[in-house]
């Protein structure tokens, strides 16, 4: 991590973590890579069952230096990350396009942040600690809103915590990288961003007449 005292940039916490293709836009730092997972809602797990790899999408969120997942009881995934089996976990966010004169230079902009770890399961209570922070990360006061879990639904969860020990980011946001002698022809290079866009509350058809929309849908904003 970068400190006041040394002015060095991090160094990646491990040999695995260390980014050595394009390895300029490797990014070390708690900031930026906690900044990167808490932008995204959806990540993807890569992990190996009997000799078989797999990667799955699926919701997370982050608490201090832990990033959590969660889904059914009765998930294969998540019996067999519980047991400590390596796990690899990744978040992406596509920022643009980037055109060059050359072909080959085409590129686009982006962040993202690996990770290595061994998963574990939460107890009841950290699960129900940790659900409650998902459900309100979404939208601030959806918790308190809802109608809360049953028994049987607290049952049939289960959630999935990794310590964030061996990870790293890799951020791109620049323009073409050019060869001296493209720089002097004629054709156009630079970038188009990109970023979702939200659209406008669609309430449930099957809503009660009189029941007005929420302040958290109201003022929901999605910010990436």
């Amino acid at each position: 991590m970068t400190t006041a005292e040394t002015n060095k940039p991090a160094e990646p916490p491990t040999e695995r973590t260390r980014i050595k293709r394009y390895h300029w836009l490797a990014k070390y730092d708690q900031e930026t890579i906690n900044a990167i997972i808490d932008a995204g809602i959806v990540c993807q797990i890569g992990y190996v069952i009997d000799s078989l790899p797999y990667v799955t999408p699926t919701n997370h969120w982050r608490i201090d230096d832990y990033v959590y997942w969660h889904g059914s009881s009765a998930s294969r995934m998540l019996k067999e990350q519980q047991r400590g089996i390596p796990v690899c976990f990744t978040v992406t966010h596509l920022d643009g396009i980037v055109f060059s004169r050359a072909a080959f230079n085409h590129n686009i902009n982006f962040r993202s942040v690996m990770a290595f770890g061994h998963a574990e399961r939460c107890d009841e209570d950290l699960k129900r600690e940790a659900l409650q922070v998902f459900v309100d990360r979404l939208a601030p006061g959806l918790w308190d809103y809802a109608r809360k879990p049953t028994d049987q639904e607290w049952k049939a969860s289960k959630v999935i915590r990794m310590k964030l020990d061996e990870v790293s980011a890799k951020v791109s946001a620049g323009l073409p990288d050019e060869e001296s002698e493209d720089l002097a022809s004629n054709l156009w290079a630079g970038s188009i961003g990109l970023q979702l866009v939200q659209a406008p509350p669609v309430p449930d058809p099957k809503l009660r007449p009189g029941i007005d929309m929420p302040d958290f849908v109201k003022n929901f904003k999605y910010s990436r």
